[in-house]
């Protein structure tokens, strides 16, 4: 490339008689010269682009015309390369409400011996006693030695353990491919899981098949391959779900409470977001059924769902909304409260004496079970019974696990006007936290029914209509009062206006009639945002005693409201509830002028 001087000789006589500066020539040169390898480079850079813009092009058109022809082509379902095998392995993942994991399938082999094929079964035999523990070296060796043919050593196998057997070398050990059900969470949402077993099983695979919750009810969607592995969603949500338990755990610690369950339910769709029984268990791991004693101290009974119990006081709300909807009380009528009130030999008394009357919201306030007895006397016996079967409190809940049908309510046999009176009050009646959570939320979303699920819903329920409006508001004021300035103080969480209503109620001995003097259920029943209702949490408690004083405490106020508020202030953050925070005025200022 030919380039002209930056200082031509000519110019620079001119210049020079016309007494102008030689340099400027040679920077005006200068520049000409950097510009033009500007212009150079931006035109190889716009080449270069062009280039590549059409290779990228061409490729699109590659993959959009491929795309059309597979769209073009006829659908084929996949073929199994194994002909004649009639077990299905394959089964559907199962989701929270976000798409997290809950369980999913692990490809993992079993181990199998031909002791006929065994060249040293007697080494074999110690050395898989030394991999798998709970096996015995000496039976091992009876079954290599005897005249069986073929014989399951493991199920399942772990790649580590799988590696140790190979470097055994025995030709008489054999693997097979399966497919096992993994509970990545491990213990978190085990009652609702329930667990997987094996069900038919070949060498070459095996049949999973639930055992219990929604992997038993679900079964068939689970399996059935015209659903092209779709997951199973839902409704809880994973963080809530681990959040709750941890601190359902916690309190029952701290509280020395035998087991305690937990129910957060959304009032408007029904929608489970956490479902709590502990003691729990790991599904990856389901210990076996008890054979004998009580089923309700094993890990695998649901509090929650199964367990039905005399709840106590958290039923009063029911009596007075239906009072106050049938217009026989407003929330300012006084009611009589003088005890012990009398029925037969029976005497109604209440936990402390709370003087000669008290007005209906005050009855919710201070529980009182003479001022609830006597409102329940006013509705009678057929129209209590008629509203809490409408309030879904005399039927199993319809709730999507195998377990749900177990968990009917004991009903009195005869219903008379003293059973009216203790019902009232949530004595003479069993039903589950689960009947509670689908009744409260009824009394707190407007007055309409809502199903409890467990699957991810569209939109809001349109349940049955049990009270109107109005009356829901009203006892929702009162729910908040109860804890505003009633017997659920501790459950104030800042930030997150709660309501809801607590209950004591003495455990019935399991032979010889009679209830126990120093063992409860304590529950609370909560509703938050109580300004605008989003939630309601059931907590309960079994047989719990809070010691920190100089007396044992066993009352809900003491032992289920302080775990209930703490689990929501730790749950409503992660329900996506921006707390309320309230302006502090001009306290303690005075304004002054000059």
């Amino acid at each position: 490339m030919i380039r002209s001087p930056l200082r031509p000789l000519a110019r620079i006589l001119r210049a020079r008689d016309r007494g102008e500066n030689p340099d400027v020539i040679a920077a005006e040169n200068l520049r000409r010269r950097r510009a033009a390898d500007q212009e150079r480079a931006r035109a190889r850079a716009e080449g270069r682009l062009l280039v590549l813009g059409v290779f990228f092009l061409c490729a699109f058109a590659v993959i959009g015309g491929r795309m059309g022809v597979l769209a073009a082509s006829e659908p084929e379902e996949p073929r199994a390369s194994v002909s004649g095998n009639p077990i299905i392995g394959q089964r559907a993942d199962i989701v929270d409400r976000n798409g997290r994991l809950l369980a999913t399938n692990l490809a993992t082999h079993s181990l199998y011996a031909h002791p006929q094929e065994m060249i040293e079964p007697e080494r074999t035999a110690e050395a898989l006693a030394a991999i798998f523990p709970e096996l015995d070296a000496e039976d091992l060796l009876k079954d290599f030695t005897g005249e069986r043919r073929f014989l399951w050593v493991r199920r399942e196998l772990s790649p580590e353990q799988k590696q140790a057997v190979h470097n055994i070398g025995e030709p008489g050990l054999h693997f097979g491919p399966r497919e096992m059900r993994l509970y990545p969470n491990g213990s978190i949402a085990a009652h609702i899981l329930g667990g997987a077993s094996y069900g038919r099983e070949g060498v070459a695979s095996a049949e999973v098949i639930g055992t219990a919750g929604v992997e038993k009810q679900f079964d068939d969607f689970l399996r059935d391959p015209a659903n092209e592995g779709a997951p199973l969603q839902l409704s809880i949500d994973l963080t809530v779900q681990a959040a709750s338990e941890r601190v359902l755990a916690g309190g029952m610690m701290l509280m020395n409470a035998k087991g305690a369950a937990s129910v957060l339910m959304d009032v408007r769709t029904g929608e489970i977001i956490s479902l709590v029984s502990l003691p729990d268990f790991d599904p990856n791991d389901r210990p076996p059924v008890l054979t004998e004693g009580d089923q309700s101290d094993s890990p695998l009974f649901n509090r929650a769902v199964q367990g039905v119990y005399e709840l106590g006081s958290v039923f009063k709300i029911f009596t007075v909304a239906q009072a106050l909807d049938l217009g026989l009380v407003n929330a300012a009528t006084t009611i009589d409260t003088r005890g012990p009130l009398t029925w037969g030999r029976f005497r109604i008394r209440d936990f402390h004496d709370l003087g000669p009357s008290l007005s209906v919201t005050d009855v919710i306030v201070e529980s009182s079970n003479i001022g609830t007895a006597r409102i329940a006397q006013m509705i009678g016996a057929e129209r209590q019974r008629d509203f809490l079967g409408e309030l879904g409190l005399l039927e199993p809940v319809p709730l999507e696990m195998t377990e749900a049908p177990t968990g009917r309510p004991l009903l009195p046999p005869n219903w008379s006007e003293l059973s009216t009176m203790t019902i009232s009050y949530g004595h003479g009646l069993s039903s589950s936290p689960l009947h509670l959570a689908q009744a409260y939320a009824a009394m707190v979303n407007g007055g309409t029914l809502v199903r409890p699920t467990l699957l991810r819903q569209a939109g809001q329920q349109a349940g049955p209509r049990v009270i109107s409006p109005q009356t829901s508001a009203i006892a929702t004021d009162m729910l908040r009062q109860v804890v505003a300035r009633g017997t659920a103080s501790f459950g104030e969480v800042p930030g997150y206006q709660v309501g809801g209503k607590t209950g004591t109620a003495d455990k019935p001995r399991a032979a010889g009639g009679g209830y126990y003097d120093d063992k409860v259920l304590s529950t609370f029943a909560s509703v938050f945002p109580a300004d605008n209702p989003r939630y309601v949490l059931i907590v309960t408690l079994d047989e719990p005693v809070e010691t920190s004083g100089t007396e044992p405490r066993r009352t809900a106020g003491w032992t289920a409201v302080p775990i209930a508020a703490e689990m929501i202030r730790r749950t409503a953050p992660l329900l996506g509830l921006r707390p309320q925070i309230e302006t502090l005025g001009a306290t303690g200022v005075t304004l002054t002028s000059n």
